[in-house]
């Protein structure tokens, strides 16, 4: 069948060109931000389909270019007015967990975005803080755009966050929540969300590229003129991304993300970027019917419910910045029944399970190839740390041998290509954690042995590998 081009792709006459062009009609795509002056079914930038939307810039003032005072370069040891350090002026958000992970406590003038799933807890948790806020700091804004006030005041009654100081505001109009700023003095701002809020100088949608990136320009700024905190909730792509331009995450000062398993109660806050403190602080939070509650000791509840004599099962400490905590991993290595093996991996990175899979199978003399082999963390935790690297290594071959493991064992380390085993960071603090639950021995790499250990560390038994081959003879001789 031979169609005719024009038929598919309609031609834009020469003077319809000059047209948009005076009128400055473009396309924007959502996902990457790439302007065409056409729209386009697939951005040849993404490859994402059907993300173009109309972008009108007629009209559009901006006061950027204005020059309001004269700005001069002067010499870094010339502190000025300043009576204190930035990091100083800290104050808390009433919740310790939060705390923990922004770095001791909320920077005046600084701009927050926590960002995760739907459901997941954000708006619970920026309620939670503007509450205690409330009380202790004087007159907090709450913005909310996405859900009716009746909404936030039930949530509110169930978090005890109501008082006469938080002031709620539903809009969706960035010049709004801007003068609404500029009337009041506000110890607070929260944000909710950004992807609902629209600066009526634009004419592309909510949650649109330019939208997200103006918008949060504008209210950063408000945030650093006003010198007052500002907590904004973002929401999320179907990667695991923060929905709009990667430059949302360069404006702001601090990123935090929120996730957890849906079907546990458990919630994990850590930030992805952090000016004022550590990126390595893990929060941990138990979602209930009366909001979130801080977990304390957040090994006890990882390590609930174990049973003894059950192959497959190790306890390792991770290390979240300066506090660790012991999980579960667990391992069930069965006969296959089909042509390919299954691998199922949760908590962890399935590649890198392949990859201890595949230098079991080349440095031990092991074979997979007929074993379906599944993973789990308990608890709905995920691990990045290489120290996971002996323990999983442990209960797979744990479960392919159907030899238990104590349930005083423990182990940490991380296994490199020719079957070492390496030293990880953090083993002290991680023997001492180990030594504060009772457990009495623990597999680490040679490497971890050298410095000296600490009293916290007395009553486990420490028993150093250079490879996995001395595990394997270890595990073989092992009595529980």
């Amino acid at each position: 069948m031979n169609y005719k081009l024009s038929w598919i792709f309609p031609k834009i006459r020469q003077e319809d060109y000059r047209s948009m062009a005076r009128e400055r009609i473009l396309f924007e795509c959502i996902e990457c931000g790439m302007v065409t002056l056409r729209w386009l079914g697939r951005c040849p930038q993404c490859d994402s389909w059907d993300s173009f939307v109309e972008k009108q810039e007629e009209g559009v003032k901006s006061d950027r270019g204005k020059v309001q005072k004269e700005v001069r370069p002067i010499p870094i040891t010339d502190f000025g007015d300043l009576q204190m350090p930035l990091s100083s002026k800290k104050l808390s958000s009433g919740i310790k967990e939060f705390d923990r992970v922004i770095g001791g406590g909320i920077v005046q003038g600084s701009a927050v975005l926590i960002a995760g799933e739907p459901g997941i807890g954000k708006s619970t948790l920026a309620l939670q803080i503007a509450g205690f806020w409330s009380r202790k700091n004087g007159k907090v804004l709450y913005v909310h755009g996405e859900e009716s006030l009746h909404q936030i005041q039930d949530r509110a009654r169930r978090l005890d966050s109501c008082h006469n100081n938080l002031l709620m505001l539903g809009t969706n109009t960035l010049q709004d929540v801007v003068s609404t700023i500029d009337s009041d003095n506000f110890s607070l701002v929260v944000v909710d969300s950004i992807q609902s809020l629209s600066n009526l100088e634009l004419s592309s949608v909510p949650g649109s590229v330019s939208q997200v990136r103006e918008c949060t320009f504008e209210l950063v700024r408000k945030t650093k003129e006003k010198d007052i905190p500002m907590i904004i909730v973002g929401h999320i792509t179907k990667d695991g991304y923060i929905a709009g331009p990667k430059v949302l995450e360069h404006i702001v000062d601090t990123v935090l993300y929120f996730d957890g398993d849906g079907k546990h109660s458990l919630r994990l806050l850590r930030a992805n970027k952090n000016r004022f403190g550590s990126t390595q602080e893990i929060g941990v939070f138990e979602m209930g019917s009366d909001g979130l509650k801080e977990i304390v000791e957040p090994s006890a509840l990882f390590l609930n419910g174990r049973v003894e004599g059950v192959s497959g099962s190790i306890v390792m400490p991770i290390l979240g910045g300066t506090r660790p905590m012991l999980v579960e991993i667990q391992a069930l290595v069965s006969k296959s029944h089909v042509v390919q093996p299954k691998r199922g991996v949760v908590g962890l990175n399935l590649q890198r399970v392949t990859l201890l899979v595949a230098v079991l199978e080349k440095r031990a003399g092991l074979s997979f190839g007929d074993r379906d082999i599944f993973v789990n963390v308990t608890g709905g935790i995920n691990i990045d740390e290489p120290a996971v690297d002996l323990p999983l290594i442990m209960a797979i071959l744990s479960s392919y041998w159907d030899i238990p493991i104590s349930l005083r064992c423990s182990a940490f380390g991380e296994i490199g290509l020719g079957g070492e085993v390496r030293p990880v960071n953090g083993s002290k603090v991680r023997l001492g954690e180990i030594a504060k639950f009772g457990f009495q021995k623990c597999f680490i790499s040679v490497g971890n042995v050298n410095p000296p250990l600490d009293n916290d560390c007395v009553g486990v038994k420490v028993v150093p590998l250079n490879n996995i081959r001395e595990l394997i003879e270890f595990m073989s001789n092992m009595e529980g």
